[in-house]
């Protein structure tokens, strides 16, 4: 059943070369459902190429609202995670939060 208070959005950034996940995917993505009234990722995923990679951006975004100053989840993604994808990782957390704020717009437009 699909909750009206529920959007599905993603985020796309470049992947940098030497990347496992580079030979099947240009680009990285992160998708998140998120509650539109607060913001808040109920759940989140990425194209990292190992399933531990995924699940832990995944846990790391879970919970955190978009309708926050993105910086401070920056740092989280800054802080917690060290690999070669940070870069796109963060590049695509701006572009979710960034469409996110877009579609909201376009959604309270509507009403």
């Amino acid at each position: 059943m699909i909750n009206p208070n529920v959007m599905f959005i993603a985020g796309h950034a470049r992947l940098p070369q030497g990347m496992a996940a580079k030979s099947v995917f240009d680009t990285l993505t992160i998708t998140a459902e998120v509650e539109t009234k607060y913001g808040v990722i109920l759940e989140a995923s990425c194209t990292l190429a190992t399933e531990h990679g995924r699940e832990f951006i995944g846990n790391l975004l879970k919970g955190i609202s978009l309708n926050e100053e993105i910086d401070k989840h920056v740092e989280y993604i800054q802080y917690y995670y060290r690999g070669k994808a940070i870069n796109a990782l963060i590049a695509a957390l701006k572009d979710l939060s960034l469409y996110y704020h877009q579609q909201k717009n376009e959604i309270k437009a509507v009403k």
